[in-house]
């Protein structure tokens, strides 16, 4: 069992971050064991195909084979909201000793798999390179496996920091902890984290207090591996299943209800850039109407416009496409 024991200062500190970096070292045991999550499956097969670059034996060895991570990767969030590179930043000062610590730790009771090996020597240069060698990895693992579906995985977790925030109002702590995961129970100012992987520790939060932090990609509540890390828990966010499901199709009417007849088929004919004579020509109603219609869609932002001599072209923007379905 881990144990947090939480004093009157640390639960006036009791916070929720979100942290775009926990998500992509996260996201490597999903990566590693499909089987962990099937509803990651549908981001696993696009994954794959965009990791042909990168070292995955490297990437995949920062997993140990009881699913423990670094504590070094999964820094403890500055802010509210930090960006991937503020976070990356903080990574890439590690010193040698806390980047051979934690990837023991994280490892033991097991040998270091071969891509770590550097960091069991003496040598702090070749830690250094080590630790530069999984910063730039995990840069270019988070461009192509996390970024692209990043605002979509933080909407995810804002609703369910929402949801946290109203259980804290209307319970307090009991109530918020009661839902988390059947794992986590609070007893008298304590957080229990029951079944845990490893020996477990205890660890006073003494003034520090108590990260929360929503995750995609986590299973079951995820501390640090080391009590030498300030209180900060991982825990698996609600929602997470409708992440990869594929929106319902609108019906054939719904552009119409929306915009109107007219507006929904001047934005279907914008394929190509027309101008407003030619618009009118072809809708058999004044420029002036023509006009009034493509104000109104210029200023949504759903078509763009473009002078060429003395006539004014339109033509539909991405928005636009997305809305029309294309």
């Amino acid at each position: 069992m881990i144990s947090f024991a939480l004093g009157g200062e640390d639960l006036a500190d009791t916070r929720f971050a979100l942290s775009p970096l926990h998500e992509a070292v996260c996201s490597l045991r999903v990566l590693r064991e499909p089987g962990l999550s099937a509803v990651h499956l549908p981001w696993r097969r696009a994954v794959l195909d965009r990791l042909s670059g990168l070292d995955t034996g490297l990437l995949l060895s920062l997993v140990a084979q009881r699913r423990t991570l670094p504590d070094f990767l999964t820094p403890r969030p500055v802010a509210f909201s930090a960006s991937f590179a503020e976070e990356m930043a903080v990574v890439r000062e590690t010193t040698p000793a806390l980047v051979r610590r934690d990837l023991r730790d994280t490892h033991a009771p097991d040998p270091l798999p071969e891509p770590l090996r550097a960091a069991s020597a003496g040598d702090d240069t070749a830690v250094l390179a080590l630790r530069d060698a999984i910063c730039e990895l995990l840069q270019g693992y988070w461009e192509v496996a996390i970024e692209p579906w990043w605002r979509q995985m933080r909407l995810v977790l804002e609703a369910d920091m929402t949801y946290r925030a109203r259980q804290l109002a209307t319970g307090g702590l009991r109530l918020l902890f009661a839902d988390m995961h059947p794992d986590l129970v609070w007893r008298e100012g304590v957080l229990e984290m029951h079944r845990m992987i490893g020996p477990g520790f205890h660890t006073e939060a003494a003034g520090r207090g108590l990260l929360l932090v929503p995750s995609v990609f986590a299973h079951k509540p995820a501390p640090p591996v080391t009590a030498a890390v300030a209180p900060m828990l991982a825990y698996p966010s609600r929602g997470v299943a409708t992440l990869w499901s594929e929106p319902p199709p609108a019906s054939p009417g719904a552009l119409t209800d929306l915009l109107g007849a007219t507006r929904a088929q001047l934005l279907r004919i914008l394929e190509e850039p027309l101008a407003t004579v030619e618009l009118a020509r072809r809708f058999r109603i004044t420029p002036s109407a023509v006009s009034q219609h493509l104000r109104v869609l210029h200023a949504t932002g759903l078509v763009t416009r473009a002078r060429d001599g003395r006539q004014v072209l339109y033509r539909r923007s991405r928005l636009g496409d997305g809305l029309v379905g294309r």
